[in-house]
């Protein structure tokens, strides 16, 4: 590959300001000299400014989806404000450019993020603007500006409100991932609370099924039971209550398992209980060593003149 076909398949890193600071001034360079890649580039330009013409509005999930992403990757990135505290002569290694190229980086999250939000005290100069949640922003260069301050391009992910009914199917899709948010318990509550009047909907009560299996917090499994209440005959719900029986670590939850796959048992006839459940309850004896779960679980199986082993 000469040197034009590699500095052609480069312009559109170029014009995104994707490129290194090594191959930027590469690129830079070979155009000074070149007017045909002069001409691509302009080309180029064109076909960005077109694409910049026409609004595409994404999905709400996909924006929700990458914003949470983003605010994952600068937690893992995240370091310590002492890291920065003590360090005789940092400051002047960070305006040095050699050491931006090498480091560039660490350097930019240094300036946009740690400068401003933990060290506060040094001044950093920034005018006309004030420093956001950093999940909102991204550093995206740097350079000395007039009268010896510092000029910060910034790219910002600003937030906005979505609004609409639980009918409204953008709504509904993000309910659907913000009641599997990892990272956020409080929300996934209040989700699954507010999806529990649509359970009706095969795909709610699925998002219910999967935080009754799956969630860590047994409030949020609580409240997915509750929206599954009147769904219990269901066997996708038996099955998963089932579960919760042998496998949930919160005796609260398992009491109300049982309450569930045994309504009415005490007045229907013996034959009210079917088979599986007889020997969910019976396996249940087997392994569980609270006492009032134990309890609940014995009265069950008297009332169907169950035994209490399995065989």
């Amino acid at each position: 590959m000469n040197t034009c076909e590699k500095v052609r398949e480069q312009l559109s890193m170029l014009l995104y300001g994707e490129l290194s600071f090594d191959e930027e001034e590469t690129v830079d360079a070979h155009l000074e000299s070149c007017a045909e890649c002069r001409t691509a580039l302009e080309r180029e330009r064109g076909l960005h400014a077109a694409f910049d013409q026409a609004e595409v509005e994404p999905p709400a999930s996909v924006l929700w989806e990458s914003r949470q992403n983003l605010q994952r990757q600068i937690a893992a990135e995240h370091v310590p404000a002492h890291a920065f505290i003590g360090r005789a002569g940092w400051w002047d290694r960070l305006l040095d450019a050699r050491w931006l190229q090498s480091a560039g980086a660490l350097a930019l999250l240094s300036i946009g993020f740690f400068g401003a939000r933990l060290l506060p005290g040094l001044g950093l100069g920034v005018t006309g603007m004030s420093m956001v949640d950093p999940g909102a922003q991204r550093v995206r260069s740097v350079e000395p500006g007039p009268n010896g301050g510092i000029q910060i391009v910034l790219d910002e992910t600003h937030q906005r409100i979505v609004s609409g009914g639980l009918d409204d199917q953008n709504i509904r899709v993000l309910l659907l991932s913000a009641a599997k948010d990892p990272s956020d318990p409080g929300l996934r509550y209040e989700t699954v609370g507010i999806l529990n009047d649509r359970a009706q909907a095969a795909e709610v009560r699925d998002t219910l099924i999967y935080a009754l299996e799956h969630d860590e917090n047994a409030g949020v499994r609580l409240k997915a039971m509750d929206g599954l209440k009147p769904f219990v005959r269901q066997p996708e719900v038996r099955k998963a209550l089932s579960g919760v029986l042998l496998s949930d670590g919160n005796p609260g939850m398992r009491t109300q398992a049982i309450d569930l796959l045994t309504q009415g048992v005490g007045e229907t006839p013996a034959n009210g209980l079917d088979r599986d459940i007889i020997g969910t309850l019976q396996e249940l004896m087997n392994r569980e060593n609270n006492a009032y779960v134990r309890q609940r679980g014995e009265r069950v199986l008297q009332l169907v003149n169950a035994s209490q082993e399995t065989y």
